[in-house]
Formats: C-alpha cells, sequence, structure tokens
C-alpha cells in the first residue's frame, strides 16, 4: 500500500501535470505515475496489468461521457477509477460514481494536497469493498452448504436472508421472502394440537436472548406439509450492541425422531420375537393394576414355559428353534385380545397380561384357548414341530399386589403345572411357595453336589423269570445329602433336566457304572451287564456318542455288557437323528433298551427301525395284573410284540407273586422290582451277585 501505481488518463497536459505533480510530492506515500491521452492507449496499457489505480477523464478525444468509463470499468473491474471532471460537467462525474467509480476529482482541485489523500482513499476503500465481498461470499457459500436451515430477520422483524436448507424447507427462495415478515415466511404450529406456536423471532427481538423452538414443533412450508424441527433463535447486535436482528438455526429431526423411536422400541421389545420384554411388561402390569384398583376389578397373569423346547433347540440348532419361538409367540398374540400384552422373558418363557378380568375364570378359558393353539402343528424350515406349554396363573389382587410377586406366584404355579405332567394350567395358591422354596434349594445345592462327590449309585437286579439267574443291574442314581439323607431320584431328576445339569450327572452315573461293572468282573463275580437311564438331553448332546465310547475304552469293558435306557419321548423328538446314533451305538455291541415302554408317544413302526434290544413294561401296566377290571391286557400284548420282534421283554414293578406268576404264564423273559431285590448299594448287590435270587420266590 505505501507504493502504488497510478495512471492518468487525460488529453488535457495541464491538468495532467497538476495531477503528476500534486501525486509525486505526497507525504508517506510513493506514487509511479504514468499518462495516456486516449482511451484506445488506456486500454493498451491496463490490459499490461499492475495498475492500482486510475484517474480517468471521461471527455477524451476518442470518447466522452459514462461511456468512457464503462469501457474502462469493464476491463479493470479490479481497479479503483477515480474519474475527473469540471465544475461543469459535475453531474455526469456523480452518475459515474453512482455507477461504481470510486470517487470524482474536481479540476481546480487538482493541485491540492487533499489529491493523493483520495487517491489513497480510493485505494482502501476497494481493498475493503473486496475483502468484505470476498467474506460475504464465504459466508454465503459456508450457509448453503451446511445441512442446517439458516433464517435471519432485521430488527423489524422481516426476513432478510435464507439458505438453501431454509429454502427447501419453507418452499420460499430467499429473494421471495426477503422484506416479509417472519410468521408469513415461517409457519410453526404444536405436532399434537396443531396450533400455531408463537413468533420465536419476535420473542428474541422483544426479550433479546437466545430462545429455542419449543418442543413438538412442526415447520409448516408452503406446500402445506409438516416437518418436526429442532431450532435455536439467537440475537444478533451491532457494533454498539444494539440489536440488529435476529438469526435462526433449525434443522429436520424426522430420522433422529424415527431412530429415537426405535431405540425406544427395542429398549422396551424382545430381538426375537418383537413382544414386549420385562420392562415394557412390568411398567403395563403396574399401570393396569391402578386401573384394576380404581374400578375394584382384577386382572390375571399367565406364566408360560415351553414343554421340551430345550430338546428341539439342542437337537436341531438354535435358528430351528428360534423359528419356533416366533411361530409361538404369533399364536399367542392371536389368543389373547388387543388390550392384553404377551410379553417374552427370555429362553421359551412368556407372559401374558389380562387386563380387564372381571372374574378369575376368565384366565382359565383363555389358558385353555392357548393349550389347544400351541398344541397344534408348527410348521418350520420343512419341519413339522410339536411343542406344548405348562401355564401358571396368579390373579390380582389375591395373589400379590405388585408385578413382581404375581409374575413370581405364576412363575410357581407353572412348576407345579409341570409336575401335574405338563401340557396344563395351574392357579397360584398360598401353599405353592413352601414347593418353590424347595425346589430353589434343590437346584441351588445340586451345582455343588457333584464336586462334592455327593451323588452314590444303587442296583437292581433285572433277573429272568425262568431261571432266576441276575441278567443285568440297572444303576440308579441317590444323592447323600450332608443334611436331608438320601435322597431318591423323583426328588431332583427333574430339576436336573430343566437346569441342565442332567447332563454332567448322566456322564457322572455312566462313569461309575462302568467302572463298578468292571470291578465285578475283576472280582471273579458272575459277568453281567449293566443297565443305564440316558436322559433325552443327554441324548442329545454333542459328544454323547464319543463319551460313550470312551468310556467303555477307559474301563476296558465289553460294548455288551452296557445297555442304555432311552423313553420313547426322547426317541421320537427326531426320528431320523435318533436313528442314526442309535445304528452307531448298535454296532459297537452296545445293547439298547426302551423304558417306560407304553407310556409315551408310542409308533410301533419305529421299533424295528431303531434296532431295539429290550422293552422294558412300565410298572403302572405290570402292577395293574390281576385286578378285577384289568387282566394284563396291555402287558400281554407287549410281551407278544416283543417275542415278534425278537426282543426281550423286561416287566418293571414286580412285587406280588400273582405278579410274577402271570408274567410266566405268558411268557415274560426277564423282571425286575422290590419281589426280587429293592435297590441296593454297590457292597450289598456284590453280596447278591455271589448268592444269587432265593429259588423259593420262583416257585
Amino acid at each position: 500500500m505505501k507504493n502504488s501505481r497510478v495512471l492518468i488518463v487525460t488529453n488535457d497536459v495541464d491538468a495532467g501535470a497538476e495531477l503528476e505533480q500534486a501525486l509525486l510530492h505526497a507525504r508517506d506515500h510513493f506514487f509511479r505515475v504514468e499518462r495516456c491521452n486516449t482511451l484506445l492507449a488506456a486500454l493498451e496499457r491496463l490490459k499490461q496489468g499492475d495498475v492500482d489505480v486510475v484517474l480517468l477523464d471521461l471527455f477524451l478525444p476518442d470518447s466522452s461521457g459514462l461511456a468512457t468509463y464503462e469501457v474502462v470499468a469493464k476491463l479493470v473491474p479490479s481497479a479503483p477509477i477515480m474519474t475527473l471532471s469540471t465544475s461543469e460537467n459535475e453531474d455526469l462525474a456523480i452518475s459515474s460514481v453512482q455507477q461504481g467509480a470510486q470517487a470524482y476529482l474536481l479540476r481546480q482541485n487538482f493541485a491540492r494536497s487533499l489529491v493523493p489523500q483520495s487517491v489513497i482513499s480510493s485505494l482502501l476503500r476497494k481493498r475493503l469493498e473486496e475483502a468484505l465481498f470476498i467474506e460475504k461470499q464465504r459466508s454465503q457459500i459456508a450457509l448453503s452448504e451446511i445441512v442446517d436451515g439458516v433464517i435471519s430477520a432485521d430488527a423489524l422483524g422481516n426476513v432478510n436472508f435464507l439458505n438453501a436448507t431454509a429454502e427447501r424447507m419453507t418452499g420460499w427462495s430467499s429473494e421471495e421472502a426477503r422484506g416479509r415478515r417472519f410468521s408469513d415466511v415461517f409457519h410453526i404450529v404444536d405436532r399434537v394440537t396443531g396450533e400455531v406456536t408463537p413468533n420465536p423471532i419476535a420473542t428474541v427481538l422483544q426479550e433479546d436472548k437466545p430462545v429455542a423452538v419449543r418442543p413438538q414443533s412442526n415447520l409448516v412450508g408452503r406446500d402445506g406439509v409438516g416437518i418436526p424441527i429442532e431450532d435455536t433463535v439467537t440475537p444478533i447486535h451491532d457494533k454498539y450492541g444494539r440489536i440488529a436482528g435476529a438469526v435462526m438455526v433449525f434443522h429436520d429431526v424426522t430420522v433422529t425422531q424415527a431412530m429415537m423411536k426405535k431405540i425406544s422400541h427395542q429398549a422396551n421389545h424382545d430381538y426375537l420375537t418383537d413382544l414386549p420384554n420385562r420392562l415394557l411388561l412390568n411398567d403395563r402390569i403396574s399401570h393396569s393394576i391402578k386401573i384394576a384398583t380404581r374400578r375394584n376389578t382384577q386382572l390375571a397373569l399367565l406364566f408360560l414355559d415351553l414343554d421340551n423346547f430345550k430338546l428341539i433347540n439342542d437337537s436341531m440348532g438354535h435358528a430351528i428353534g428360534d423359528k419356533l419361538l416366533q411361530s409361538v409367540a404369533k399364536k399367542l398374540v392371536d389368543c389373547v385380545r388387543s388390550s392384553d400384552t404377551v410379553s417374552r422373558q427370555g429362553g421359551d418363557e412368556f407372559v401374558i397380561l389380562l387386563a380387564e378380568d372381571k372374574h378369575a375364570e376368565d384366565a382359565a378359558i383363555t389358558a385353555e384357548k392357548i393349550l389347544i393353539a400351541l398344541a397344534a402343528p408348527h410348521y418350520v424350515a420343512g419341519h413339522k414341530l410339536h411343542v406344548t406349554t405348562s401355564i401358571g396363573i396368579s390373579v390380582f389382587p389375591v395373589d400379590g399386589d405388585d408385578a413382581d410377586t404375581l409374575i413370581k406366584n405364576a412363575d410357581t404355579a407353572m412348576y407345579l403345572a409341570k409336575k401335574m405332567g405338563r401340557n396344563n394350567y395351574q392357579f397360584y395358591k398360598s401353599e405353592m411357595n413352601t414347593r418353590a422354596v424347595e425346589r430353589q434349594f434343590i437346584e441351588a445345592h445340586l451345582r455343588s453336589a457333584l464336586e462334592r462327590e455327593e451323588f452314590v449309585l444303587y442296583y437292581q437286579p433285572i433277573v429272568d423269570l425262568k431261571s432266576g439267574a441276575i441278567l443285568a443291574a440297572e444303576a440308579l442314581i441317590r444323592w447323600a445329602h450332608p443334611d436331608r439323607g438320601l435322597m431318591l431320584p423323583d426328588q431332583f431328576i427333574s430339576i436336573a433336566e430343566e437346569s441342565g445339569l442332567i447332563v454332567p450327572i448322566g456322564q457322572w452315573v455312566l462313569r461309575h457304572a462302568c467302572r463298578q461293572v468292571k470291578a465285578w468282573i475283576d472280582a471273579g463275580l458272575p459277568s453281567i451287564s449293566i443297565s443305564v437311564n440316558v436322559s433325552a438331553l443327554e441324548f442329545r448332546s454333542t459328544g454323547f456318542y464319543e463319551n460313550v465310547c470312551a468310556m467303555l475304552h477307559e474301563f476296558q469293558l465289553k460294548p455288551e455288557l452296557l445297555e442304555l435306557e432311552l423313553t420313547e419321548t426322547a426317541l421320537l423328538r427326531d426320528t431320523d437323528a435318533s436313528a442314526q446314533l442309535l445304528r452307531a451305538l448298535k454296532l459297537i455291541g452296545i445293547h439298547l433298551a426302551i423304558d417306560d415302554f407304553g407310556t409315551g408317544y408310542s409308533s410301533l413302526s419305529y421299533l424295528k427301525q431303531f434296532s431295539i434290544d429290550s422293552l422294558k413294561i412300565d410298572q403302572s401296566f405290570v402292577q395293574d395284573v390281576g385286578g378285577i377290571d384289568n387282566e394284563g391286557i396291555i402287558v400281554n400284548a407287549v410281551i407278544g410284540m416283543g417275542r415278534s420282534l425278537q426282543q426281550r421283554v423286561v416287566a418293571e414293578g414286580v412285587e406280588l407273586q400273582g405278579q410274577l406268576a402271570f408274567l410266566n404264564k405268558h411268557d415274560c423273559e426277564a423282571g425286575q422290582g422290590y419281589y426280587f431285590s429293592p435297590p441296593l448299594a454297590a457292597d450289598q448287590f456284590t453280596k447278591l451277585l455271589q448268592t444269587g435270587i432265593s429259588q423259593t420266590l420262583l416257585n
């Protein structure tokens, strides 16, 4: 700025000289001066560049008037132009300034010392204008690029700017909106009531402090479409601190609200079935309790646990299990009213809130409906699956006055339904708490029983009914509890199955049974086989076959000395997988038996497919032998079936001589029961092997 090149364009030699002299004698600034006397010459020089300011006479030999200025300004728009004029033509000089010239100099002032200062001022002003223009452009570009909408108004509340986002959201262009009242351009209504909300710009201009638009606000564009927005409005002040307007920054929260709604839904619903989860269920129960209390009505909770779901899930895979749960969830929703809530608690447990029930019997009707619906086949990924459910019911207010208590008591009632044979429902009764506490006690202690070596095996002989010879020993587990003494299987096995502990317990039984029969052989006692019960979960568990083979190898036991007892239900859950596993076991020489035959889902065509060695008639049929109304038809039929299929038939639960006589009469091969011997500890059974069964029992 201390060194500037000036081009003087005039045909007046004296005027040009005066200007040059005035500039060359300027203080604190060095001017390099050049002169041209025609427009053409000036244009040629300006094309070369590096001219900082032009002093232009409007009247030249080859041009006159405003046209002279227009030609030069078009060529060098960035250079400040000062026009030269006489007093007579001052109006024309003023017009040039209005057209864009920085200033004008009158002829009578050319020789004055103010000329350099005027030129310097023009240079400064031009550069400031350019800087301001660039900054303005930068701001407008930035405002146009940001995703938020920006709208500003002056101190009177009239719109003076909208960026591109604001134009799109309001439907107004910046040019159309400029000068209009803010409320005409920016129309905000309450999203819920539809009422017009107060003008935020007017509030800011009046209170001179930032404000935020009310929550639940919608911006209604010119097309009448409402867009949910969030925004802030801030006052604008001049350099003296006086309010000069206000600016609003706002953005569309449609996506944000959808995301928040999705997050809220996910937090309150089960990911697999999309049913309400525990959190939402508890909230709805609490709300329903308030209503029921006010109306003096009842409500009921149904706690459901699917029967044998773990077996399907473990044998067919979690993908099939998940689809089955989705099928169950859909059927449950179809069984209740829209005012009720079906919730998944996790795993295969569901809780249903029946709101607005007037009588407990209403819950029973719904439970019956659910039992029927779930018993129908579920078609999942090409599979036809069957599943039932056990239901516990609690009723407000008699069974509890809060969500946790009602759920706990319905859960307790569900376990009674399991114990009563499954696929049924039971209402909660206060005495069930005793059973619930007992179950919790047993489950807690079961987890440490294996580590503490609290289990023991007892053995009951399987006897040849003709000769009385001991053919095999069935290994029966007992729990030697440190406080309760010897506990029988019916006190803890079902709980072990439900908790998944049955698999490691079954492995323990197999190991100790194999070890014991090997000890008898090593002691020189009569060679008998050992019969071990295998639960459905253990049969389906990963590595079951490998574990059996490992036990035989560890104790150097011949496979034909091991018999595995399985129930019909366990085998028929997945017949293809069962047949494949049984063939593998049979191939190495292991004997196979169906336990409790006749009590499961019998399908006689599978007996040959499964290559079964023995059928064990359930004791409930054997104990009916000799009764007035039952002459042992079922027992006789099973004996005949076993003979036809070349399978050994073992009658369980033989307790009376009359039962033995019936079995012998119908040529039953083997029997087991208290008539011959109760289950014995290992040392007692060893003595029995030494002495044999008393012949007096067989006569």
